[in-house]
Order: C-alpha cells, then sequence, then structure tokens
C-alpha cells in the first residue's frame, strides 16, 4: 500500500516594507498593503504640489491632474524624441502604418496600442527626477521614500490598418484596453496603486487617450454591492448611463495620476492624421530591503537593459537602448528615486549616480553593489 504526499500549498509572496515610516507592504514594488486606504489616508504632511481641493478631487473620484508638471517645452522635447526613437516621420502620416516583423502576439498587440520600448534616456529621466512630479506623488501617498517606475512612452497613430484594435481577439473577461481596473477588485483587502502619465501634447477628442468612470471609483462599496462572487475582477460591467466614461484634457507637460481602483482605459485614436502622446511615470513606496529589486533596478538603469520584472516590456525589436544611447546621468533625487541611494543615506548624492563601474560603492549603495 502506497500513500500519496499531502497536496503542497502554494507559498505567499514575500511582503517586503517600505523604507518610510508609514507601513507600506509590498511583494514586487508595484501593489502595496497598507493600514488605510489611499482615498481614506489622512494627511500627515504638509501638500507640498496639490491643493486642498485637488487632494480632495484625488480621494473622491480617484484621479488628479497637475498642470505642467514638466515644463511643455520639455514634454515637447520629449515628444520629438519618441517620434525619432520610433523611426516614424510625423510629418508623413502615410508611414506610421508600415509593416514590420512582429516576435510574439504580445509584440504585436503593443504595437497597435502604440507602446514605445524605450525605458531609460536622459530625457525619461528628466521627468521623473523632477522635484514638481516627485512632490505630487509624495501628496498622495504621505510618503516621501519613494521609488520611481522604470515605464515607456505611448506614440498612438490613427487605429487602422495594422493598428487597428480589431486585430485583437477579444476576450470575455480580464484586461480590456477600453476600461479596466489596476488590481483585482474581488478581493477582500483590495491592494493600493498608484499610476501616471505626462502628457505630450494636447488631447484631442478625436485623437483618444486617457479615459475613466470617477463616478464609479466615487460610489464602487455601493456599487459592488450584490454582484456576482464570479464577477470579472478587472473588467467592470457598468451602465455607462449612469456610470458615464468621461475623458480629461490634458496638455503638454500635464502630469494625471490615478488611483489602481479607477476604472479606466485608453479610447481609440479616430483621427486621420493626429496622434495620442504621452510619458508613463508613478512612483511607489520604495523597497528597498528587497535587494533582487533593487539590485535590478540598478542594472537596467546602468545598462540601459529592459526591466525584467513586467512581462509586457519587451524592449525595442529593431535596436534597443543599449545600442542607441549613454547612460542617463541622475542627480540627488534621481538616484534616490532609482535605488542607486538609499533614502536614508545621509551623505547620498548625485555624485553616486555618476560613479563609473569597478568604484566601490558608499554604505547607501550597498544593497546594489554587485552592480558596480
Amino acid at each position: 500500500m502506497t500513500t500519496s504526499a499531502p497536496p503542497r500549498r502554494s507559498r505567499r509572496p514575500f511582503l517586503h516594507r517600505a523604507a518610510s515610516d508609514t507601513p507600506y507592504f509590498s511583494a514586487d514594488g508595484e501593489s502595496y498593503l497598507a493600514q488605510t486606504t489611499l482615498r481614506e489616508l489622512r494627511k500627515t504632511r504638509p501638500l507640498r504640489v496639490l491643493s486642498e481641493q485637488d487632494f480632495a478631487h484625488w480621494q473622491t473620484y480617484g484621479y488628479v491632474i497637475v498642470r505642467e508638471a514638466i515644463p511643455a517645452a520639455a514634454a515637447r522635447r520629449l515628444l520629438d524624441f519618441t517620434w525619432d526613437f520610433s523611426g516614424l516621420d510625423p510629418d508623413r502620416p502615410d508611414t506610421w502604418h508600415e509593416d514590420r516583423p512582429f516576435r510574439s502576439e504580445l509584440d504585436r498587440q503593443l504595437h497597435i496600442y502604440g507602446f514605445v520600448e524605450a525605458y531609460h534616456h536622459q530625457l525619461l529621466w528628466d521627468s521623473r527626477q523632477t522635484q514638481r512630479v516627485y512632490d505630487a506623488f509624495v501628496d498622495v501617498w504621505d510618503c516621501e521614500e519613494l521609488w520611481v517606475t522604470l515605464d515607456r512612452l505611448n506614440l498612438n497613430p490613427p487605429n487602422t490598418g495594422n493598428r487597428d484594435r480589431a486585430l485583437i481577439e477579444p476576450t470575455e473577461q480580464g484586461f480590456d484596453i477600453e476600461l479596466h481596473w489596476d488590481i483585482d477588485t474581488t478581493l477582500g483587502v483590495p491592494p493600493q496603486r498608484v499610476q501616471g502619465i505626462i502628457a505630450l501634447n494636447d488631447t484631442r477628442p478625436e485623437t483618444g487617450g486617457f479615459q475613466c468612470c470617477p463616478d464609479l471609483f466615487r460610489r464602487f462599496e455601493e456599487w459592488k454591492v450584490g454582484r456576482p462572487a464570479d464577477r470579472d475582477p478587472l473588467r467592470p460591467a457598468v451602465d455607462r448611463e449612469e456610470f458615464p466614461v468621461f475623458r480629461p484634457e490634458l496638455h503638454p507637460g500635464d502630469l494625471l495620476i490615478w488611483n489602481g481602483l479607477l476604472a479606466h482605459g485608453v479610447a481609440r485614436n479616430a483621427s486621420r492624421d493626429g496622434v495620442r502622446a504621452v510619458q508613463y511615470l508613478a512612483m511607489m513606496p520604495a523597497l528597498e530591503e528587497h535587494r533582487t529589486l533593487r539590485t535590478s533596478r540598478v542594472e537596467s538603469w546602468r545598462h540601459l537593459r529592459t526591466p525584467r520584472w513586467n512581462r509586457t516590456l519587451v524592449g525595442d525589436p529593431v535596436r534597443p537602448e543599449a545600442q542607441r544611447y549613454e547612460t542617463a546621468t541622475l542627480d540627488a533625487l534621481g538616484s534616490k528615486l532609482l535605488g542607486l541611494t538609499s533614502w536614508h543615506d545621509a551623505d547620498g548624492d548625485a555624485a553616486t549616480a555618476a560613479r563609473p563601474t569597478g568604484v566601490p560603492a558608499t554604505s547607501g549603495d550597498a544593497a546594489c553593489a554587485g552592480s558596480a
């Protein structure tokens, strides 16, 4: 007679505590568990960028806009870079839909959605280490010790030809580019997550772009009562008459921050010759004790590598950044936002970021010494 081994329990992911006095915990640096949800958070620090009205709007409707978080001129330079990196001519709309080979179905979908796989160019880092941008995220998290997401750009031409969204096989459940949540909304204790974009050009109704359902966010607890237990955790099935979809107006340099519990998406570009262009940029509580993640972030910046912790970041198929550019220069703030310097290292400064490969690390950089 033989006996079978008892079934193995799936291991829960290890939660790292963020390097902040406010208790935030995360396994991946994207979604966080907290004692208080962001929509119920009571400020302990004075607001830096947001007004009292801005903060109330953020907590009530799930998003807030910071006008000209970076200078409009800087946004336009970044837009020029986005065109150049993509190999597209802004003055030749007839060339925006030329065929190219795709490495996978995911690669094809990212092309349709207009994602631009650049993560570490100096202009991207200039936005990330802008004080006004950082201060806005300090306001929403009530936390100074933050890391910035190493995210990409979006340049979405008209959704026709090989960029037609109809080419993507529809699914009945899960992620939907038109309207979705960034977190599992069926969990008893939903995680806290924040996302953001910086507009690189003016929004126009016909070019699509960010859209959201603020009234659903405001009434979410009321709405979810009586919903079936097996409802889609990521895709809201709502009456658009009762919960209208709203598209905020953005101008070059404007930063839009939204809560992961806000149902949102990207409306299709129905124009003939316009584009929607943004930089994805968000900040989260710094997981400095997560040494693997911290080292990976620094390695990604130092060697212009595609970040490894998000499967949808696939790198440029023609000429990756490492073949085109030099490592971006970080100032004291950027160094901490990356994780190169600890938020608790009083001696950390921008010189750390410029240290050549092989030079010993300072105490604040000890967790990343393997990357030097």
